[in-house]
């Protein structure tokens, strides 16, 4: 199997993590605020139609979260910042991709020829890219001057250990059947290489199991997830990464309906849970409703995610 690089990161990614991004940075108070982020309000993001690029978007805007003051003092001290050429309005923009170029040791983006190019994005890409050198070496600056072996230890002694722990614990996915069946899967990841284990206890290599509590839900071992978000099962939405307890709530409800009960789903937080509960219901003669929908651009964002996935029982 091929493993994803960093460098294959599309400029949509960025402009959806960015207006991501915007919404939750650390606002300081004005006597502190050396970098600005313009205005508050944040548009609409962009459609994306595969699992990979929406997970990847939500990546880097808390990767940029975690290192925003580290991120700020590197644009600081390498005196590229302030920038009259870049706008406030694309501060967002720029700490989110500084962050992906440090990431891959500032190395150059490969750029597909069938990408759209977005002229924020690759504006931002130039002007990061001809300050590589001096941003560079205001990140081992600051290396040196708080004594980090790498940037992952500029964050709190609790916050890395935590980290360390999700990190080892294996990957769920749900089987997504509204567009296949659950043996097409089994299949389809024979075809891979990969094999059916009795439990997480069994993981070596290429291997997954079966959840005992929820029949459509699989494990696999933390160190695959790249790997497996370049599958076509991920990139299609026929398998989506989502926490067990996402799942074992839907579950629980399903267990709970009568073939014609009708779902109410208020409050809307995540876009999978819904489709996971439609899913479910794609046998019955149900509707699941989703409330909490306040704008027609979220709507249509929304309605065009659920079809991508088959969703079609729902309003």
């Amino acid at each position: 199997m091929t493993s994803i690089k960093k460098n294959t990161c599309h400029d949509s990614v960025y402009i959806n993590a960015a207006k991501i991004f915007q919404g939750i940075h650390n606002k300081k108070p004005k006597d502190r605020m050396l970098v600005r982020y313009g205005d508050e309000s944040v548009s609409p993001m962009l459609t994306l139609k595969d699992e990979y690029s929406q997970r990847l978007s939500y990546e880097l805007a808390f990767s940029a979260l975690k290192y925003q003051d580290l991120l700020e003092e590197i644009l600081l001290d390498s005196h590229v910042y302030p920038c009259h050429s870049i706008p406030d309005e694309l501060t967002s923009l720029l700490l989110v991709m500084l962050y992906d170029l440090q990431d891959r040791e500032f190395e150059a983006r490969v750029i597909s020829d069938e990408e759209e190019p977005i002229g924020e994005v690759r504006e931002i890409e130039n002007f990061l890219w001809r300050f590589r050198i001096k941003l560079a070496a205001a990140l081992a600056r600051c290396r040196i001057k708080y004594d980090a072996l790498s940037i992952e230890y500029f964050l709190p002694e609790t916050i890395r250990k935590h980290e360390q722990r999700a990190s080892a614990l294996p990957l769920c996915a749900w089987i997504n059947t509204l567009k296949t069946s659950l043996q097409d899967v089994f299949s389809d990841l024979k075809s891979k290489g990969f094999t059916q284990v009795e439990s997480v206890s069994d993981f070596k290599g290429y291997t997954y199991c079966l959840d005992q509590h929820c029949h459509n839900v699989l494990f696999f071992p933390s160190s695959l997830k790249d790997e497996l978000l370049n599958l076509d099962l991920f990139a299609d939405c026929r398998l989506l990464l989502q926490d067990k307890s996402r799942s074992l709530a839907v579950h629980s409800v399903q267990a709970l309906l009568s073939t014609d009960d009708d779902v109410i789903m208020a409050h809307l937080r995540s876009h999978l849970t819904v489709a996971h509960m439609a899913a479910l219901r794609n046998h019955s003669t149900s509707t699941v409703f989703v409330c909490g929908v306040k704008t027609s651009a979220k709507a249509a964002e929304l309605g065009d995610l659920f079809s991508h996935m088959g969703c079609k029982s729902m309003c």
